[in-house]
């Protein structure tokens, strides 16, 4: 269902989508300019921007992520979020055929559900890098990323993976049900071994 992206897995380290970095450029420039973004960049030891044409290595993007949620403790969460929610409106623009995108749509959620969730699987590479990922639950999947290669060697006390909750609810916001929500429920750098993703459909307003 999704298109992989040309150069996944080569060279030496582990790597991850490039989605994973670019998506913060034009949410840092908007809040502090490309001056802050070259910044928090440089002190994950990135100098110069991927053209998103093949996996990167993981390292410095988890350096760049965990550098944002430690010099912008108050505005991360969101930023991650807005990045988040960018890499899933590119994936829905580009990696996943409109034939597909059509047919979850018309599916009743008892059937897209456990198609996208495979879909997602499938392609975890693109996300979780070096990480450990698994789908549990039944009706309502749960992702897990454990040893998540993003807040390796993190400590903190409450999870910090939005990024990650984002890309997974904009994907079934928009492919199946916008009342779809995702909330990270454990995380590796909160002690956990596993960041767990849950998935949840809000119950309509009265």
């Amino acid at each position: 269902m999704l298109d992989h992206d040309s150069g996944a897995g080569s060279g030496g380290g582990a790597k991850i989508g490039p989605n994973a970095l670019l998506q913060l450029v034009p949410v840092l420039d908007r809040v502090g300019g490309t001056e802050l973004r070259g910044h928090l960049f440089a002190s994950g030891g990135v100098f110069e921007l991927p053209d998103g044409s093949a996996m990167i290595d993981e390292m410095p993007v988890a350096r760049v992520h965990q550098a944002m949620r430690r010099e912008l403790a108050d505005l991360a969460p969101a930023l991650a979020w807005a990045a988040g929610k960018r890499t899933g409106d590119y994936i829905l623009v580009n990696r996943i055929p409109r034939a597909a995108q059509y047919l979850l749509h018309l599916l009743p959620a008892r059937l897209a559900v456990p198609m996208l969730t495979r879909a997602i699987a499938r392609h975890a590479w693109t996300f979780a890098g070096s990480g450990r990922f698994s789908v549990k639950g039944g009706a309502m999947p749960v992702f897990e990323i454990a040893d998540n290669p993003m807040v390796r060697g993190e400590f903190g006390a409450h999870p910090v993976c939005h990024w990650h909750a984002a890309v997974f609810e904009r994907l079934f916001t928009r492919l199946i049900d916008p009342a779809f929500r995702c909330e990270e429920t454990a995380c590796c750098a909160a002690g956990a071994p596993a960041c767990r993703f849950e998935m949840r459909l809000i119950a309509p307003a009265p």
